[in-house]
């Protein structure tokens, strides 16, 4: 069963269509965006701009990292989920314009699939996966109740890509 979550950023209805990846523990999203793989994964790569498409609304600042992330790039996040933390973060996979996933302590991953579509459109498929989370950190994560308000923070993150990435 797909469901679907609207938002909207504009004038217009955007989309972010939420998948069942049959894993409780990964939740994903994809979305259809009028842009390149190249724009799109210039956007995501570049720490500095992770708070203009953060659908969780808990990046308050990027305190460090490079311009671009590449394969083990570490990059930090100033955030706050009812306290104010630090996080850092090392990309764990790396394919320029397909493929980009980074995790912190946790162990858990953010991870974003570019599919060019061939014509001027780019398929984007982000994924949360705690599927990689030590036991402790699962016991967090389920107390919490992270995983429903991570799919929804998942498709929203779409939607501000999209926006971000077809407006400039």
């Amino acid at each position: 069963m797909t469901l679907r979550y609207s938002k909207s950023m504009t004038t217009d209805k955007v989309r972010a269509e939420i998948l069942e990846t049959g894993n409780p523990k990964i939740k994903s999203a994809r979305i259809l965006i009028q842009a390149s793989p190249s724009t799109i994964f210039s956007i995501i790569s570049n720490p500095k701009r992770h708070k203009d498409i953060d659908g969780s609304a808990t990046i308050t600042a990027n305190i460090s990292g490079p311009e671009t992330l590449v394969l083990g790039s570490k990059f930090g996040m100033k955030m706050r989920l009812g306290i104010t933390y630090w996080i850092s973060n090392t990309v764990v996979e790396y394919k320029k314009n397909e493929v980009i996933a980074w995790r912190h302590f946790g162990q858990w991953r953010w991870r974003y699939e570019l599919v060019d579509m061939g014509n001027g459109s780019t398929q984007v498929t982000e994924s949360f996966d705690g599927s990689f989370a030590p036991a402790i950190a699962q016991s967090w994560l389920n107390f919490r109740k992270a995983y429903p308000w991570t799919q929804m923070a998942v498709a929203k993150s779409l939607v501000r890509l999209k926006h971000v990435s077809e407006n400039g």
